[in-house]
């Protein structure tokens, strides 16, 4: 089939009349609210406190950061923990990070994607509260929901109370993938759950919490509701920690939102987020997956691929200093469109056809996937990413996508019946 026109046919797909179904969404409800905007239900419990605060660039309130918010309400803050990317997203995606002082705010940044992943004693010596509050696009591998579980088990080691404040889910609309094998467990997936798992940060914190998923495991827990806000009070042998999730407001599993902010250097628009979770697979793979481009994510290709197909070049860019095959013509795919159409282009669920094409077509079949030095099916990044090896023994067996996605479905039942249990929004 010819790739070019693939290209424009999921780039025009829906548009007619009923593609605005997206737009018709939004306009039809009140906007969705981020948590941070509701001040008057988390200001109370930071007055007076020392608060460490785990943010980016993401977190703010219309165009000003939830810092400087902060600290013109009079709100003393010791500390910044930042994620992958930084403080100020502009770091490469798993570029190591140091420790520094902001220049801005003069606050100390602790770089949890650096040589640590979990705040030390010492980090919160002089911290009574501690603050979350980062946009994340609801994917398993989008490290920022393995960067929340260990500020929470820090919290609870240091008997931190720790306020949560929710974003809405530009995925969260949907549920599927390979659940993953805990053998596979890595940064880019602590937990058995699916690629997209259709949970918001706050509901992933209450299910973390709820499965005992949190280390370590001997704690009880109580559920405290209020106007805006639920609390996980969880008690262990040592004293209660108060876990408080504020909620979003407007906000429901169908709502429509694009992110006023790119969350990382490398989603830089809503096209880019919505094909992530199928797309990003080509990053245990030989080929592009178009870091270095315009539209990260939604290009990908190898120079080994036919030339008929799409022509695009990987160079250094902001955030992608060191693309994969920099400088090199490639062949492939670009998926590029208006954000509405490739919502709904998409469906509600992972596209694997150009990984299945994209490996029928590639000439050297048993380099196609990076390989590790060890060999190990646990240590390939592919497995680490899809959870387990199951989907690249099926990639190279020629399975079908059908027989494939079927091969998914009693674990997502299973995930979609605890998932159920924490959700806070319809």
């Amino acid at each position: 089939m010819n790739l070019k026109l693939i290209t424009l046919l999921i780039a025009a797909c829906c548009i007619i009349n009923s593609s605005s179904t997206a737009q018709k969404q939004q306009k039809s409800a009140k906007p969705v609210t981020p948590a941070a905007h509701n001040i008057s239900a988390y200001l109370p419990m930071l007055k007076g406190k020392r608060v460490g605060i785990f943010a980016n660039h993401t977190s703010t309130i219309h165009q000003t950061h939830l810092v400087d918010t902060l600290q013109k309400l009079g709100i003393s803050i010791s500390k910044i923990f930042g994620p992958e990317h930084g403080f100020r997203g502009t770091a490469d995606a798993g570029e190591k990070v140091d420790s520094y002082t902001d220049k801005a705010t003069g606050i100390k940044v602790i770089s949890l994607y650096g040589k640590k992943r979990k705040p030390s004693a010492e980090d919160v010596a002089d911290v009574d509260v501690l603050l979350f509050d980062i946009q994340d696009v609801g994917v398993r591998f989008y490290t920022f929901i393995s960067s929340l579980e260990a500020f929470i088990e820090a919290a609870i080691s240091f008997q931190k109370p720790l306020i949560i404040l929710d974003r809405p889910n530009p995925n969260g609309h949907y549920i599927d993938g390979p659940v993953l094998d805990t053998a596979y467990k890595s940064f880019v997936g602590m937990q058995p759950v699916p690629i997209v798992y259709g949970m918001t940060i706050g509901e992933y914190a209450l299910m973390l919490i709820g499965e005992k998923w949190i280390n370590p495991k001997n704690y009880t827990f109580t559920t405290t509701t209020a106007k805006g806000t639920t609390t996980y009070t969880v008690s262990n042998s040592k004293q209660n920690t108060p876990v408080t999730v504020v909620h979003n407001q407007h906000y429901n599993h169908q709502s429509v939102y694009h992110l006023p902010v790119r969350p990382s250097p490398n989603l830089p628009h809503a096209t880019s987020i919505y094909w992530y979770p199928s797309t990003c697979l080509f990053e245990g793979t030989v080929l592009s997956e178009g870091r270095g481009t315009e539209h990260p994510f939604c290009i990908m290709g190898h120079p080994t691929l036919p030339n008929s197909w799409y022509a695009f070049t990987p160079i250094s860019r902001d955030g992608a200093k060191e693309p994969k095959l920099k400088n090199q013509l490639c062949y492939g795919y670009n998926l590029y469109g208006p954000a509405d159409s490739v919502y709904l282009a998409v469906n509600g669920q992972l596209q694997l056809r150009f990984l299945l094409e994209s490996y029928q077509a590639f000439p050297q079949k048993d380099s196609f996937f990076l390989r590790p030095k060890s060999g190990k099916p646990t240590d390939y990044f592919f497995n680490k990413l899809a959870g387990n090896s199951t989907l690249m023994q099926q990639i190279i067996n020629g399975t079908s996508e059908a027989d494939i996605r079927k091969s998914w479905q009693p674990a997502l039942q299973a995930f979609k019946a605890i998932r159920r249990k924490y959700l806070l929004y319809p």
